[in-house]
């Protein structure tokens, strides 16, 4: 799907270390991820970019719900970037 290309290189592109460590936590409060996939995702990426692509990829992969909540979440910790995204 185009958008969701489109979404993901923007996410890849443009999120900072700091909002990917945040829209961790939410996530794991959310019980979307949990400790040993945030770990993951923190601590097996050498480049912020390779977080984010593997955060998107991660919440894609567990269905409509998961990238709701984190549509939500991104929204709430960077609306400039949202807009961005035409989320």
């Amino acid at each position: 799907n185009n958008d969701e290309e489109f979404i993901r290189t923007a996410f890849v592109d443009k999120a900072s270390k700091p909002l990917i460590k945040q829209l961790l936590d939410d996530l794991l409060k959310d019980k979307i991820i949990n400790y040993g996939e945030k770990d993951a995702i923190l601590e097996e990426n050498k480049t912020r970019a390779d977080m984010a692509r593997d955060l998107i990829d991660a919440v894609w992969r567990k269905g409509n719900e998961a990238s709701r909540l984190m549509i939500t979440h991104l929204y709430q910790r960077d609306p400039t970037l949202s807009a961005e995204l035409n989320l």
